[in-house]
């Protein structure tokens, strides 16, 4: 839970001052406001993991703040939890039903307030994992299929309005069956992390890769012709043959295969993916461990 962000919204000076001297010891990074509209400018630059926000405010009430807050896409998911010195079990209820997490009466016993933040910060992230998850494939850790197909979409809606080249690359690891069947799966497994390690690692800011399925990977590269983006796919190629693996007390490396297209004189994204799929396979069927460009 270190370093997670907890905002303090309160215009009570003493329990503001409470409350950041006590969940500070805990690790959090504590930010404070002292009315709601600061708040709310709070959470919208700052971004914090969860939100302590007092009823009773001059200005904008915590309720009126809570709506704000859960009516805005970025900050919606922000928890938020309670504070309030009237123990009104109606104005609990509202606060709820507003998509508070919890409710706290004031004055507050510490003890309490630091084991509710707990909780809340706890489902937070779990909250985030599904969320990263959701876009993110488990194993390799970068996107998975669903998120990079959509991302190749926006880049083709971007240069429909704004003609420039965009390039789609295939990536294949040559013989990984291999892999498996010699070194076993968890091998395979280290080699799959490994190479998407090296991909992430060696784009360019901007550019976006994904798990494709299986042993293949997709890397999105804008403002880039197919003869510029085999440049940059053949430095891939080379820092995937150089890398090292040890298993059953044998040292191996892979090699991977690369198919290029690019998107002039291209209609569709349908016709993009199949150009780089023609190309990927046509590397394989010719050697392995190199790249190919398909032209129209």
């Amino acid at each position: 839970m270190n370093s997670m962000k907890v905002l303090i919204i309160d215009d009570d000076v003493d329990s503001l001052a409470i409350a950041k001297l006590r969940l500070r010891k805990d690790g959090y990074i504590i930010q404070s406001a002292c009315n709601g509209s600061e708040g709310l400018e709070k959470a919208r630059t700052d971004s914090p993991d969860l939100i302590l926000l007092d009823v009773q405010m001059p200005g904008k009430s915590g309720f009126e703040v809570c709506e704000e807050l859960k009516s805005t896409a970025d900050l919606c998911n922000i928890p938020v939890i309670f504070l309030s010195a009237a123990d009104d079990i109606s104005e609990k209820v509202k606060g709820l039903d507003l998509g508070a997490v919890d409710y706290v009466t004031k004055p507050f016993d510490i003890f309490e307030l630091r084991a509710r933040v707990r909780a809340a910060l706890r489902t937070k992230r779990l909250q985030d994992l599904l969320l990263m998850y959701g876009e993110v494939d488990s194993l390799t850790e970068i996107y998975n299929r669903r998120v990079l197909m959509e991302r190749l979409q926006q880049e083709w809606d971007r240069i429909q309005r704004k003609p420039v080249p965009l390039s789609f690359i295939m990536v294949d690891i040559d013989k990984f069956k291999l892999v498996n069947d010699t070194y076993g799966h968890p091998v395979g497994d280290k080699v799959l992390v490994s190479v998407s390690n090296i991909l992430s690692q060696s784009i360019r800011s901007g550019d976006i890769v994904g798990r494709y399925g299986g042993e293949e990977f997709g890397i999105v590269m804008n403002h880039s012709t197919a003869a510029e983006a085999a440049l940059a796919a053949n430095r891939y190629r080379v820092e995937i043959e150089k890398a090292l693996f040890v298993a059953k007390k044998k040292e191996f490396s892979v090699t991977a295969s690369f198919g290029i297209a690019d998107s002039i004189g291209r209609k569709s994204i349908d016709e993009l993916i199949k150009g780089a799929d023609a190309a990927l396979y046509r590397a394989k069927e010719t050697g392995r461990n190199k790249v190919c460009i398909d032209t129209l």
